[in-house]
């Protein structure tokens, strides 16, 4: 089980960092998920890529996996609003079929609940 632990804690960092990376590579794409009832889209998009890339970097780390995770969970609810945005108005997406947009929504519970395998202790596991 460690190793398959490891290896999902490895898999989610890269996800995460990758992700945070594409927002400096695609910020056009991220400004039209941030709702428009928010400000700054361009700040937001840069904060929230700099987390992702933060976190993941630090859920490898075994001294703040932890924090990290809960940090990737916080981070995950924090951009609810961007996927709820993305769902509601499929007509900013057209490069998205409608459904997927709505995929998007359970997926990030899954990413939740992926991160939270990571705020367990070793020990309490057993």
């Amino acid at each position: 089980m460690k190793i398959t632990k490891e290896i999902f804690r490895w898999l989610l960092a890269a996800l995460f960092v990758f992700a945070g990376v594409s927002h400096f590579l695609r910020p056009s794409f991220y400004d039209r998920m941030v709702p428009p009832y928010l400000p700054s889209p361009q700040l937001l998009v840069i904060i929230s890529g700099i987390a992702e890339i933060i976190l993941g970097v630090l859920l490898v780390i075994r001294r703040f996996s932890r924090l990290a995770a809960w940090g990737l969970i916080a981070l995950l609810i924090a951009v609810s609003p961007a996927n709820i945005h993305m769902a509601l108005h499929p007509n900013l997406f057209p490069e998205f079929h409608p459904k997927a947009l709505w995929i998007r929504l359970p997926v990030q519970l899954v990413l939740m609940a992926w991160a939270y395998w990571f705020t367990r202790n070793e020990a309490a596991e057993r």
